[in-house]
């Protein structure tokens, strides 16, 4: 099977599901997959995936892995009960042909927002890995490793950035499980210094490096449906955040409303009080000079802080943006695809977002149009007016569970 363990997910599932025991217990969710790859069918692995989801349901956490998830500082030994009792509830995801006629599938988590949030990583994986064996059955490896070592190259040559550091983003997107174990294993051997570890829990455990991760999109769209007022749920997130963690787990994400909201909300307390920001979507270098410029204003010296930077990346790019960094921002970056997935064959482009939290729909507005995901046209209307967005014009790029047909409800047997 290809998920062995419920530690194989990525650290911010777990920093998430932990403030959502405490801050949100009885919070309910919805997710929806979507594959951003024209022309892809994916209707042949269903049978695969059904199987594969089955088998990751009947999985528990051992008495190993919560004594590791213990030692990490910001989990909490309540925590740790709930998750010796945990597992993912079967009937509460739903995997099936869409009716779109291109090959799609509909795959929809909902239920409990405490029991549903683990399944996004694992599924995204599994779906991965079952297009390329499907498709690829006889694609070997030599590939993948002579890019990565050039990639490993790259980076010890790069003499002028003594402080360069990046961590493993890749476990959505990868080529395989088997495939991201030889890559964080590699990484860990070759570039002790560089790479300061990954966001998956498991890899991280075995190969005794840092687990890496604070918040996703998910947590601060939630907060749409669960705080006070729609206008405030950016404050409300980072609030409830600060709240659970304590100091701990300070990277804020900063694109569910576009960098403009994001630095209206983000004011001096939250400057201070936060070790950096995370860049996911939008163009990396105006994102930088724009958060370098706002902790100026808010009196806080920028090169105290970290500047994360995760959207696509590749190894020139990031050695770019830290060359256009450095002196004057600590800069890190989390790579993905690139690292996990490049093997000479075009990667899939598959998300597994939130689209309803409490029965009422969630976005996030992206500052990249092809990144934003809504189920109801009204609502995200509303909100780009709420937090005085621009409306695009070329919306129906973006937005694009808009034009899916597949049905935002289906039957859930207890």
């Amino acid at each position: 099977m290809i998920i062995k363990s419920l530690l194989d997910t990525d650290l911010y599932k777990f920093s998430m599901m932990q403030a959502v025991l405490h801050q949100f217990p009885s919070a309910q969710a919805e997710y929806h997959f979507k594959c951003r790859t024209e022309g892809v069918d994916l209707q042949p692995l269903i049978p695969k995936i059904q199987e594969e989801v089955d088998y990751l349901c009947s999985l528990q956490f051992t008495e190993e892995e919560l004594q590791y998830m213990g030692s990490f500082r910001f989990i909490k030994p309540d925590f740790i009960e709930f998750l010796g009792l945990f597992h993912m509830p079967r009937n509460r995801i739903h995997i099936q042909a869409s009716d779109d006629d291109n090959g799609g599938i509909q795959i929809i988590a909902k239920g409990s927002w405490l029991h549903t949030i683990l399944f996004e990583v694992p599924v995204l994986s599994i779906v991965n890995e079952l297009y390329f064996s499907h498709n690829y059955p006889d694609l070997y490896k030599t590939e993948g490793r002579k890019r990565l070592h050039a990639k490993i190259n790259q980076v010890k040559t790069a003499t002028e950035l003594p402080d360069f550091v990046f961590a493993d983003y890749g476990s959505r997107r990868r080529f395989s499980a088997e495939w991201h174990d030889e890559v964080v294993k590699t990484l860990v051997e070759q570039l002790p210094k560089q790479f300061v570890g990954t966001s998956n829990v498991l890899l991280a455990k075995k190969h005794k490096t840092k687990p890496l991760g604070t918040m996703a999109h998910e947590f601060l769209q939630a907060c749409q449906a669960l705080g006070p007022r729609l206008r405030d749920s950016q404050v409300f997130a980072l609030e409830t955040w600060a709240k659970e963690y304590r100091g701990d787990l300070g990277i804020a994400l900063s694109d569910v409303y576009g960098l403009n909201a994001f630095l209206r909300d983000f004011d001096m307390y939250f400057c201070k009080l936060f070790d950096g920001a995370r860049h996911d979507s939008g163009d990396p270098y105006e994102w930088g000079e724009r958060m370098i410029e706002h902790y100026k204003k808010n009196r806080v010296d920028p090169r105290t802080k970290t500047l994360v930077f995760s959207d696509s990346l590749t190894f020139d790019l990031a050695l770019n943006i830290a060359r256009r960094f450095v002196g004057r921002v600590k800069t890190s970056f989390g790579i993905g695809t690139n690292l996990t997935n490049d093997m000479g064959v075009k990667p899939l482009q598959i998300v597994m977002k939130m689209v309803r939290c409490n029965g009422q729909p969630v976005v996030k507005v992206s500052d990249e149009p092809n990144k934003t995901m809504s189920v109801d046209p009204e609502y995200l209307n509303y909100l780009r007016y709420v937090f005085d967005l621009p409306r695009n014009q070329e919306l129906e790029a973006g937005d694009h569970l808009l034009k899916s047909k597949a049905p935002t409800q289906f039957e859930i047997k207890d």
